[in-house]
Order: C-alpha cells, then structure tokens, then sequence
C-alpha cells in the first residue's frame, strides 16, 4: 500500500528536479547572452569617439575674442543678424532639415553649387553634425551690396563612430536698401563656407 503511492510522489520529485535543472540552465543561458549583450554595447562604445571641439583660444578652436559685443540693436539687417543665419543654418543640418539649410544659401540655394538632393545626400555620412559659431566681423559695404564674415567651427559624428572637426568662416550677403531689392534680396543668404580640418580639444 505504501508503495502505491510511493511512486507518484517520486515522479512529482523527478518532474520538480528536472524543472529546477532546466530553470536553473535557462538562468544561466540568459545570464550569458545578457553578458554577451554588455560586451557588444562596451565594444559598439569603445568605437565611438566622443566630441570633443577645441575651446576658444585653443588650436582648432574659435578666436578668443575679448572684444566687448556690439550693443546695437539685434535686427536681421545687423551683422548680429547674418550671424543668427548661420546659428539657424548648422541647427537646420543638425536636425536633418537639410532641404530648409540649403534655401539659406543665397540665390534660393543655388550659391550652394549643388541641388537640393546632392546638398542633403553630402550629408548621410554623419549621424551627428553641430557647430560653434563666433561673433560676427564688421559688415562690408560697396556698390549697394553688404558683406558680412562670420566664424565657425563644425564639429560632427560620422557612422562608423569617428568624430570629424574643421575651422573657418562663413560669407554672407545681401543688397542694400536699393530701387528693385525685394525683401528677400535684403536677407542675409550665405555666399560662401571655408572650412579646414581642424584638431580636436585637449583630452
């Protein structure tokens, strides 16, 4: 009698440490793939450099200009103006809105000298693009045109992880106050971007 019901609570016992083993194997399979996991993102890391522009004054970075700011009023005609255009440009580039960044060129975009499309495709290898903009130089005059030079520094990430860096300065134009000028002749497009690589900042 007491061997009737001796075999089930053995079976129960065999099924409850089969269930333990392979708890206990499916804990250490996770327990693997989730180290395998950290190793991955730990070498996916390692790969990717961290942006690192030079501070102002250094080599590679913007002039450190100790020159107090200009307190005329901020108007889009300022040279401050020009500069908030390239503030807007390299945003517009940063948030993938390269369609709205080229039309600041000037000339609808064609100063670019590239079409929309090529203009946004110079831009698929970064997952990154951002840029330091200095305070801008004096505005030029001649001829009923106006010129204004403003400094940059760009900075971006491209898709394999290494960081990129230039310096130089970006040209910006518009016409005067004259008989014909629309308004959009009046804005500050850009004319010309020079950049050369540049160092990254001290580690």
């Amino acid at each position: 009698m007491r061997a009737f019901f001796l075999l089930p609570i053995l079976a129960t016992a065999c099924s409850q440490q089969a269930a333990i083993t392979n708890n206990a194997a499916d804990i250490h399979a996770a327990a693997d793939e989730a180290q395998d996991d950290i190793d991955n993102y730990a070498a996916a890391d390692a790969a990717i450099e961290r942006l690192n522009p030079a501070a102002p004054g250094q080599p590679g970075g913007l002039a450190d200009d100790k020159t107090p700011i200009s307190e005329t009023p901020l108007t889009p005609e300022s040279p401050q103006g020009a500069a908030k255009v390239v503030q807007t440009y390299y945003a517009l580039i940063g948030e993938g809105k390269y369609a709205e960044a080229w039309k600041l060129w000037g000339n609808g975009g064609q100063a670019s000298g590239q079409s929309v499309d090529a203009f946004a495709a110079s831009f698929a290898k970064y997952t990154e693009y951002r840029a330091n903009v200095g305070a801008p130089g004096r505005e030029d005059a001649g001829a009923g045109q106006r010129y204004v030079t403003v400094p940059v520094q760009p900075y971006a990430r491209l898709k394999d992880g290494k960081a990129a860096y230039w310096i130089g300065s970006v040209v910006l134009h518009r016409t005067g106050d004259i008989d014909g000028a629309t308004a959009e002749d009046q804005a500050w497009r850009i004319k010309s971007i020079d950049l050369k690589p540049a160092p990254p900042g001290a580690k």
